[in-house]
């Protein structure tokens, strides 16, 4: 945990720099790839993603290391050869981790916020899940533990093959040559984040794109069909925590309302977007058919708007990495209230974003929230040690976001607009 959480802040500046960096060159060759509250929306989502990791909300049905001590076949010593299987092992279980959260209702659910972004940047590329609480894939790494591969190896290799997917996540770089034939490439992932028909749930693999090829999940990006980037049951909303659990919610609403017994137990199996035909009849949803004519999500946001946005995130991101760069003296309980401190800023903050007019009420519950942990400690988890002003500076931002929630936030629902 400490440790991740030390690499964390390393990699978050880096990570936003070079958000950044093409958020300039897309400027630079007016190819503008970027919406302000899309790309604030996507990088509070990569928060609540990593503050989750972090603290270790998930747990695993099998866990690796006890399919290495049960199951390993061999013992093999930590050589490169060893962290290269590993890599591959990873890669392979990703695949089909991958594939199943396209294919199957239930999964799908931990997988959707990825895909929500109407835009296809390096900023989609952190909208990562936090809905998902127990692991039930762990047993795609048996290759891995059959040939002795130790858990330490695994723990080491997974961030950097979770960081080397993200370079691909843009449309500023072309075809590659030869190495579409080995790697995923920003062609091939550009195909995957496409909600065209062609392209639907094809090129599933995370570093090589050979898994696609072997079991027929292939599909090159073809010049004549430009990629509409989203999902077909469109989000709707910049609140990265709604979006994790917009589809277990329509699950749960159709299970509980069809009338068919086997149909409220079959929805959680099958196929992605599946829906009992009785609750579809009644409670139709929402489904973009034609890719080419529907209004992209955007609420109209002034200037002002999208400024408070950008200062309201970097704000977060030093709360962030305070945090990260603090757990150990912070302790336990004391991280999980943190956490959530930090939770239910995100969801307050983008709720703002959204042009919500409860907006205000969720800023002042946030304010209150923060003002009881610093009555009752006298202090911002430890923070007096540097500086004892920092719980006010802590208050003050978030008084001032109920001040500019209720400046700013329209006092009635805004309907969307297309920014097409």
């Amino acid at each position: 945990m400490e440790l991740y959480g030390k690499i964390l802040l390393f990699a978050m500046p880096i990570f936003l720099a070079l958000v950044l960096l093409e958020q300039w060159y897309s400027w630079y060759r007016k190819e503008n790839t970027f919406n302000t509250m899309d790309t604030v929306s996507s990088l509070s989502s990569g928060v609540t993603n990593i503050v989750k990791d972090v603290l270790g909300l998930s747990i695993s049905i099998i866990s690796y290391g006890w399919m290495v001590k049960h199951w390993a076949m061999y013992k093999v010593e930590s050589t490169f050869w060893v962290y290269f299987t590993a890599f591959i092992a990873l890669d392979f279980s990703g695949y089909w981790v991958h594939r199943l959260s396209h294919e199957i209702n239930l999964f799908w659910n931990k997988h959707a916020i990825h895909h929500s972004s109407e835009e296809f940047n390096l900023a989609c590329a952190l909208r990562q899940s936090v809905s998902s609480f127990v692991n039930l894939f762990t047993v795609f790494l048996l290759p891995a533990a059959i040939l002795g591969v130790p858990g330490e190896v695994i723990a080491i290799v997974a961030p950097a093959h979770l960081f080397a997917q993200f370079w691909y996540h843009t449309r500023h770089i072309g075809k590659m040559g030869f190495l579409e034939h080995i790697i995923v490439t920003p062609s091939h992932h550009r195909v995957h984040h496409a909600l065209n028909r062609e392209y639907m749930d094809k090129n599933h693999g995370q570093i090589f794109i050979i898994w696609d090829k072997l079991f027929g999940t292939f599909q090159e990006e073809l010049p004549e069909v430009p990629p509409v980037y989203g999902i077909t049951r469109p989000a709707q909303t910049w609140n990265p925590i709604k979006i994790n659990f917009q589809h277990l919610g329509l699950l749960l609403r159709d299970a509980w309302y069809t009338r068919d017994w086997r149909d409220k137990l079959r929805i959680w199996f099958k196929p992605t977007g599946w829906r009992p035909a009785d609750v579809e009849a009644r409670f139709p949803v929402h489904k973009i058919e034609n890719p080419y004519q529907f209004e992209k999500y955007a609420p109209p946001a002034t200037p002002a708007i999208k400024t408070w946005a950008w200062v309201q995130l970097f704000w977060m991101l030093a709360v962030v990495m305070y945090f990260f760069g603090h757990l150990s003296p912070i302790g336990s309980p004391g991280i999980f209230v943190y956490g959530a401190f930090i939770f239910t800023t995100v969801y307050a903050f983008s709720e703002f974003m959204d042009l919500n007019p409860n907006a205000i009420w969720y800023a002042m519950a946030n304010f209150l929230f923060a003002a009881v942990l610093v009555y009752s400690s006298g202090d911002w988890f430890g923070a007096n040690a540097i500086w004892g002003g920092i719980k006010y500076v802590v208050l003050g931002n978030l008084l001032a976001q109920i001040v500019v929630s209720w400046a700013l936030v329209p006092a009635r629902s805004v309907e969307p607009h297309s920014t097409t």
